[in-house]
């Protein structure tokens, strides 16, 4: 994309990274040598079946590629995550009948995939293997689950600290983002859901991606813009976590934070746009939990919070709100009049405020649109064509140029 909008790549893998092998793949390490590009899975040949004791996961993958597989708890899933898989022809259909009540494949994050397989028992891993042909290098992957109790899958759920994996997957936010002009207003669009999160679903249309080809739109009408630099929390179909989302705008120095959502209500005919910030009741419980896991790497409100403890922390925080809460408040309300100027339809109550954790940062304003109703006919189809979006950008572009005007208004009132 030209000019000044630049996506935000939520991972940077450092090429020496691949020779790195994780969960049984130093077995093999003349082939795992040679892993480059995309794996495929032979859905044909691979196969999820009951044995008399569990449970087995059979996958025939194209090539060896890095893995791991652990547990996860309420609700019990088995979690296989590999170097990037082409999951086409992978059908809940594999299985049926067996153990396992649900199967979800996608990406995890830039070049990382998942397959998640809902349990129906607890069950234990006994065995993983992942062997490859001599022959043609492709990998058989083998899992093997057998029963066990509820109190001891519980105490092994998880995901495992690997030292290996973690330097596989290590994020370096904004990395490549090149920065943007000094005195430019600094947007982030955050196109909501992705990869293995594919958000509200309805009449064949999902979330995840109408969301992207929204941000898509709005980030390069907001480019347009005199002034103004926009950013993308992701630029493809792929799973990036909520707090990460945060520290990509953070590195990126952001002013503004917009995520992007639809929703789908069955039974309900809920329609029309509405805008959320964060609740005021909720504010003090949003800033004690971040206090007591934000990354001390991050600045908030300019202060850098290396070691502090979390008092201080929380502190800082609030003070930082004191702030961007009330800048965030008023860009929400601006959005409200803009969007109904611009023709977007808009709920009966277009303003709320919830305890949204995409919204918990102290150090940027930042507003959740809700664009519509994927279980409303009239918002589905406007929401799936590039023209029926047009007045949601139309409005968010008027109301960050009125938003921006009134907050270098205020500016000098601040510095009294």
């Amino acid at each position: 994309m030209a000019g000044r909008l630049r996506a935000l790549s939520a991972v940077r893998i450092a090429c020496q990274a691949l020779a790195i092998l994780v969960a049984g793949l130093a077995a093999q390490p003349a082939v795992a040598q040679q892993f480059s590009g995309l794996a495929r899975l032979d859905a044909a040949a691979s196969e999820v079946r009951d044995i008399r004791a569990g449970l087995e996961v059979e996958l025939y993958l194209s090539q060896v590629v890095p893995w791991r597989v652990f547990l996860l708890d309420d609700p019990r899933r088995l979690v296989l995550d590999f170097r990037e898989v082409d999951w086409r022809g992978a059908d809940p259909e594999m299985i049926a009948g067996t153990r396992a009540t649900g199967l979800r494949t996608g990406a995890l994050r830039p070049g990382w995939s998942r397959m998640i397989l809902d349990l129906a028992e607890p069950m234990r891993v006994d065995e993983a293997g992942m062997r490859v042909s001599e022959t043609d290098g492709t990998a058989r992957l083998l899992v093997r689950l057998t029963r066990t109790d509820a109190e001891s899958y519980a105490a092994a759920a998880g995901a495992p600290h690997d030292p290996d994996w973690d330097f596989l997957m290590a994020a370096d936010p904004g990395q490549g983002a090149a920065p943007a002009p000094e005195d430019d207003l600094v947007v982030v669009i955050d196109p909501g859901h992705g990869g293995i999160d594919p958000g509200a679903q309805h009449g064949g249309v999902t979330e995840a991606d109408l969301m992207l080809a929204l941000g898509y739109e709005l980030a390069n009408a907001v480019e347009r813009m005199p002034g103004v630099t926009p950013y993308l929390t992701r630029e493809a179909d792929i799973f990036v976590p909520l707090q990460e989302r945060l520290t990509l705008a953070r590195a990126v120095g952001a002013d503004l934070f917009i995520s992007l959502h639809a929703d789908a209500l069955e039974g309900l005919q809920a329609t029309g746009a509405s805008v959320y910030t964060l609740a005021e009741e909720a504010i003090d419980e949003a800033t004690q939990r971040i206090a007591e896991r934000h990354d001390r790497g991050d600045i908030v409100a300019g202060l850098d919070l290396s070691g502090q403890d979390d008092e201080v922390a929380k502190i800082l925080m609030d003070l930082a709100r004191l702030e961007t809460g009330p800048a965030g408040d008023r860009f929400a309300e601006a959005l409200v009049v803009a969007l109904d100027e611009s023709g977007a339809p808009l709920t009966s109550r277009p303003r709320r405020s919830e305890l949204l954790a995409v919204l918990t940062s102290a150090d940027f304003p930042a507003v959740l649109l809700e664009v519509g109703f994927l279980s409303h006919d009239g918002d589905r189809a406007r929401l799936s064509s590039r023209e029926g979006r047009r007045p949601i950008v139309e409005g968010v572009v008027l109301a960050i140029d009125r938003w921006a005007i009134e907050e270098a208004a205020l500016a000098p009132l601040r510095r009294q």
